[in-house]
């Protein structure tokens, strides 16, 4: 296979990931992601802003959650989240930390 449809078909990969996520299951919440995978829709977003500033794109979080999400945070949240249980919290806490704040 060469490198370019290598990259199309990570791309293509991504972009089912993205909707599986965005429109399929929109009832999985980022906590119960975090917690049990180490990951959620904003760290992928945040790998695309990180990817995109690796490029010379300037692009801030906002603006990487708003393109990955289709939508604001706010309307996300308005749509979709729910109340994280205080145990959910707790071990968001845990994954967080081992998962984004001691891997910068």
């Amino acid at each position: 296979m060469d490198k370019q449809t290598e990259i199309e078909i990570q791309a293509a990969a991504f972009r089912r990931l993205q909707k599986h996520l965005m429109e399929d299951r929109t009832d999985v919440q980022n906590i119960d992601l975090m917690n049990m995978a180490g990951f959620c829709r904003n760290c992928l977003a945040r790998w695309y802003q990180e990817a995109a500033n690796e490029r010379g794109i300037e692009m801030d979080k906002n603006e990487a959650r708003e393109i990955y999400y289709g939508m604001t945070m706010a309307e996300w949240k308005a749509s979709y989240q729910t109340e994280a249980s205080p145990e959910k919290q707790a071990e968001f806490e845990v994954a967080f930390k081992e998962n984004v704040t001691d891997k910068q």
